[in-house]
């Protein structure tokens, strides 16, 4: 019987839920998923553009907000544009991670 190596800490080793979307450019651009919620039948995703290392981080990062539908073709994402919804999801999200993260 094999027996599977384990580093110490491995199991509380971070690793990020990572998604690449492509830009109106044909950009691809790699976004962090930091946090998701579900609201008046919806379900969101807070997510943010993920950077290797902690020193590249952006004291302004932006926070993007995608809304998950489906449709035939499968589930698809969709940036949050209603400033009424936007508003409303983003201080969910901002209640949500002001415990984790400095938001100001």
């Amino acid at each position: 019987m094999a027996e599977e190596m384990k580093t110490p800490g491995a199991e509380n080793e971070y690793e990020p839920d990572l998604m690449t979307l492509e830009d109106e450019n044909g950009n691809e651009i790699t976004f962090e998923v930091i946090d998701a919620l579900d609201h008046k039948g919806v379900h969101y995703l807070a997510v943010v553009e993920y950077v290797e290392n902690e020193e590249d981080i952006d004291e302004d990062t932006q926070l993007v907000i995608l809304s998950v539908g489906e449709d035939a073709d499968g589930e698809y994402l969709d940036v949050v544009d209603d400033d009424e919804t936007l508003m409303e999801v983003g201080a969910l999200f901002e209640k949500r991670l002001s415990d984790s993260f400095d938001i100001g």
